[in-house]
């Protein structure tokens, strides 16, 4: 063998391990990337667990009014307790699909959550979740004691709207049966005029109803927090990449001085 063909043959295995070397080192990049940005995430859903947990046991105020809409920041207010004082527009009700596996209350279930629109006596309108009620039971027919009449004072959260899945189309299935949370809509189907309906919901407390229906307080504040196991998976899928590559690494640079024994 001459010196050339020694010269290439001992730099060959250096030569195939640049491409791999140049990939393992931009997906290990993205993987560390990927990693940090749970990392970041994580901190801020544990903030922002904290600040909610912190601001549904604040002493309830005024719910805001039409003055208030065009700056209030939904997600900042989201879950801020609020008292309002109006008459409800019980034929106008909105039912919104919900499955009910932890009650506060005595029923669960398969249900519907009761949404209907409140005047004020200022005379805006606000749609209040009223609570929940099992699917037997939609019909308002079948719990017209639980359908107060004259002026009443609710307390509750106020909620940020939801957008409807695009499986769902605009969030309506069929009889006023919703699957979002979206204020607009529902007026849109009631026929309210859409300039005075609140751009937020609320969802009033645990005080009991006429006939125990619907079933207030299951405003369910849960935030899913899996970013620390994110975080493990990204950083450990980038250290299994670094394993892999050292490993071909080691059997290319194995079999080019095997290539290189006489």
């Amino acid at each position: 063998m001459t010196r050339h063909d020694r010269t290439a043959a001992t730099r060959s295995p250096i030569r195939r391990l640049v491409a791999p070397a140049i990939a393992t080192i931009v997906m290990f990049g993205l993987l560390c990337s990927l990693g940090l940005w749970q990392w970041q995430r994580l901190h801020w859903k544990e903030a922002l667990i904290a600040q909610v947990d912190s601001r549904i046991h604040a002493a309830p105020v005024a719910a805001p009014g039409p003055a208030a809409w065009p700056k209030l920041d939904l997600a900042d207010a989201d879950f801020t307790p609020v008292t309002v004082t109006g008459t409800f527009l019980n034929d106008k009700e909105a039912l919104l699909y919900m499955t009910l596996t932890e009650p506060k209350g005595p029923i669960g279930g398969v249900g519907w959550q009761v949404f209907v629109p409140l005047r004020t006596e200022a005379g805006w309108i606000v749609y209040v979740n009223r609570g929940f009620v099992p699917d037997q039971r939609r019909d308002p027919a079948t719990r017209a004691e639980g359908q107060p009449t004259g002026t009443v004072s609710v307390t509750g959260l106020l909620r940020r709207p939801e957008r409807p899945l695009h499986l769902f189309g605009d969030g309506m299935s069929r009889d006023n049966q919703w699957f979002a949370r979206e204020p607009a809509l529902f007026a849109r189907a009631a026929g309210l005029p859409l300039d005075e309906v609140a751009p937020y919901s609320i969802d009033a407390d645990a005080t009991a109803n006429p006939g125990g229906l619907p079933q207030g307080g299951e405003t369910l504040v849960v935030f899913p927090n899996n970013h620390l196991q994110y975080v493990i998976t990204w950083f450990g899928l980038a250290l299994a990449l670094v394993g892999v590559f050292i490993a071909y690494a080691r059997g290319v640079l194995k079999r080019g001085a095997g290539d290189e024994a006489p």
